[in-house]
Parts: structure tokens; sequence; C-alpha cells
């Protein structure tokens, strides 16, 4: 007797490479597709948000590649948690194949789907496909979850076989996914409750047509990774994290490549692919991480939380040129560089004495990589709080970071142009120099730092310090 089914497609905008279609398609006769604007998340942003515009597009593409197979993507706006067993009853559908998802949220829905499709007699696959390994998959000797990074990195590396990373070829099921004679409506930004965004005139390439345009042009640079990445004024990283946020990757392709590829460059960039994953399983371990510090000892630290000083942070205006420019680059592209996360993380907690939360909860606004388990996992690196992470007494000096990793200056005159004058000796720390260009007023064209790097620190080490003692 023919079989149906019902692929729910959520953070994996592709056709390629996709284990849950694939299998739907090796498993059953005829095979619908379908793609949720979720309201549960939806409704807590604002009106203007990156993330659901680039959602749109790679939502709009896919279904534009789905009708080129003569199929199409029913497109749905309300709760998945009610809409996917509503519409895998209507559609007859025996079962419903997605993809894993391991933040805590995305968890206890996926419970409640799997339950109401099981009392409808209708079966819930959900399969890992994100990740190369997950959940139990990389355990110590003593079966419990690595809290470190590097032995974790080593497991993992010891565990990987070809048939990890080896891609699911579907194209010789495409029969089988299913006819639409009516043509299926996608919904506007509009009819969603968001207005257009800066997306496009950002020039970031969109879709996986997008992802493919970028994917192949680090390749091209991914031999000279490991010396170029942390520099923010060179194009040194592969900018591919909104892609493989929301799937318009493959993870296995991706490893696949690195891998094949070979050289310091590429192995360099696996083990930021593998850091990835070491958040994830972290998550999935240890969900009271997302909201409190993963160190018991860190969870009541008494933290100033100057609001004056976190929105001077908020907004650019802290005096310290690479702290600054790192945040108005997060603020006009909703993209950060990973060296300069690492520096405004620690200087929020740090230097301004800040609860790390809130400053996660500022990237968690406006990154359009947002990813919980990453940027949970380095905000609580950087704030000393979580495992594995930077130990307390080590504390970013903004202007040392900025003359090592900004040395010309390059990157701080493109997002603070008020100091396009300075020198590159200046411009890591105008307050400094001895002599400043004609016309420029410290104080009046650009702020004197909010604090004394110095003596916060020593501050940082005292309130940090009586907690680990």
């Amino acid at each position: 007797m023919p079989t149906r089914a019902l692929c729910w497609f959520r953070r994996d905008l592709r056709l390629d490479d996709h284990a849950p279609l694939s299998q739907a398609l090796i498993n059953h006769d005829e095979i619908h597709c379908v793609f949720v604007f979720d309201t549960t998340i939806l409704d807590a942003l604002p009106r203007q948000d990156r993330r659901v515009e680039f959602i749109w597009h790679a939502v709009a593409e896919l279904k534009e590649t789905l009708r080129q197979q003569g199929s199409d993507l029913i497109v749905e706006h309300g709760d998945p948690a009610t809409l996917i067993p509503r519409l895998a009853h209507r559609l007859g559908a025996h079962a419903v194949y997605c993809a894993e998802d391991y933040e805590p949220a995305a968890r206890q829905r996926d419970t409640r789907v799997a339950e109401t499709l099981k009392q409808a007699g209708i079966a819930f696959h959900a399969l890992k496909d994100q990740v190369i390994f997950a959940k139990d998959e990389i355990l110590t000797a003593a079966g419990r979850p690595y809290t470190v990074f590097t032995p974790y990195k080593n497991a993992w590396l010891a565990r990987l076989h070809p048939r990890d990373y080896a891609t699911w070829e579907s194209k010789t099921l495409v029969s089988r996914l299913a006819r639409h004679d009516d043509t299926l409506v996608m919904p506007s930004l509009d009819q969603l409750g968001f207005g257009d965004t800066d997306l496009c005139t950002l020039r970031l390439p969109l879709g996986t047509s997008g992802a493919e345009t970028l994917l192949k042009d680090f390749l091209e640079r991914m031999d000279d990774y490991a010396q170029t990445r942390d520099f923010p004024g060179i194009k040194g990283v592969s900018y591919l994290s909104p892609h493989l946020r929301f799937g318009t990757l493959s993870i296995r392709r991706l490893v696949k490549h690195a891998l094949e590829h070979g050289g310091d460059g590429a192995s360099t960039w696996l083990s930021e692919l593998i850091w990835r994953e070491f958040y994830q399983q972290l998550l999935w371990h240890f969900p009271h991480a997302a909201t409190t510090s993963f160190k018991p000892e860190y969870r009541d630290l008494a933290f100033e939380n100057d609001t004056a000083r976190f929105e001077a942070w908020r907004e650019g205006a802290t005096g310290y040129p690479i702290v600054d420019a790192a945040m108005r680059q997060l603020k006009r592209s909703g993209w950060m560089h990973n060296r300069l996360r690492m520096i405004v993380a620690s200087f929020l907690v740090k230097d301004l004495l800040i609860d790390w939360r809130w400053g996660e909860r500022h990237f968690a606004e406006l990154l359009l990589d947002f990813d919980l388990a990453a940027n949970n996992g380095g905000w609580q690196w950087a704030a000393s709080t979580g495992c594995d992470a930077q130990p307390y007494f080590r504390i970013f000096n903004p202007v040392t970071q900025s003359e090592r990793f900004d040395p010309e200056g390059h990157f701080i005159r493109r997002y603070v142009p008020e100091l396009a004058t300075l020198d590159k000796r200046a411009i890591h720390a105008p307050w400094k120099a001895k002599v400043l260009p004609a016309g420029f007023t410290l104080g009046r064209d650009y702020p004197f730092p909010i604090v004394d790097h110095a003596a916060q620190r020593e501050k940082a080490l005292a309130l940090f310090g009586k907690r680990e003692g």
C-alpha cells in the first residue's frame, strides 16, 4: 500500500544533502514539504528583523526549487505544534520527518508535536542533520559529556569516519515529491507582520545559491585562513555562519571540504566547526546554561550593571576604538567578526562589570547568525562563567588587541570614521596621543574612555577572585 510522508523544514533550508528529506523519499511513495513561520518565535521580534527576511528569501528559493522539480513547498504561519499535526492529518501522512533541534524550547516543541501525532497514529522521525555528532555520541571514557574543548575535539576527530560526513543523495527519488495542481501561495513579509530591512543593501548572498557563492569564494582562500582569520580589517573568514545557522549549507559538506582540502587553513577551520558542535552538545546535556552560569560559583556575581555604560557599549561610544568599531559593525550589518566578539564580550564583563547575559541578549537581538548554543557558549567563555572558559584572570586589553589585530587601523576607520585622520598609533588609543590632527578634539568629536582599563581590571579580578576562592 502506498505511503505518504510530510517533511518539515526548519533550520535546514535546502534540498541538497538533506537527511530527513532523503530518508522520507527512501521510505515513502509520496512526500509533501512544509515550512512554518513560527509565531511562537516571530511574535517576540521587532517588525524589522534581518533574520526573518534572510529566512524568507531562503524559503522562497527553496519553494521555487521544489516547483522546478514539479512539486511545491507548503508555507504556513502560526504555531507548528498545532499546524504540523493538523497538516499531516489533512494530507493523510503516515509519518512526519524533520531535523533534530537541540535547543531547550525546540525540544519541548518537538515533544508536543510527537505526542499529538502519536495520538493520531502518525510517526514522528527527527533525524540528525545540523551536526556530525549529537547528544551522547561523544562522551568521555567514564560516559560523561566533555566540558573542555580540546579533549572533546580529540575524541571527535578520533571517532570521525567517512560515513559520518557522507552526503545524502536524493535526486534519483525526486519523482516521489508530491505534485500540486494549485499554486501554493507564500505569505509576503508584510503578511507575516514584518517589513523589509537593509538586508539586500548589505549585499549578503542569500538562499542556497548565495551559500554556494560564498563557499566557492572561501575555498579559494582557505589556505590562508589560519593566518588571516583574526584580522577584521581583511577578508579572512568564511562569512558562512548565517548559512550554516539556517541550513542553506550542510555541515557534512563543509567538513568534507575541510578534510579533502587539507593544510593548516582547513585544519583551523575544521576546529571552528568542531567548536560549534561542542557548544551544541553542551546545551543538550546542560540546558540550564541557556539562562544561568554554567559554573555555580559565578551565578550570583555582584555586577555593577551600570545602564549608562551598557548603553555606551551598545551604541559604540565607549571611547575604545576597537570596541566601538565592532559594536557599530554589529548594528550596521547584523554580523560581527569572531575576534571582535571576544573583545567586546570581555570588555562588557571585565571592564564595565556588566552581567554577561545583558550582552548575550543584545547579540541575540541583532546577530544574523544568532544560534543559542554558540552565542551562549561564546559569552560564557569570555565571561569566565562557562565550562572551558577563559580563566577569570585573563582579561582582554582592548588597546593591545586593537594594535595586534587591526595594526593599520583599517577596520576602525571603516566603522568609526571620525577617527579616520588619526595615524596608526594614535587610532588605537586617542587619549594617549601626544599630538592629534588639527580640528579634531577628543571629548567633542570622539569620547574619552568611559572607564580606565587598568583600574577596571583590578575590580574584575577582585569580583571573580572572591568567588574563585
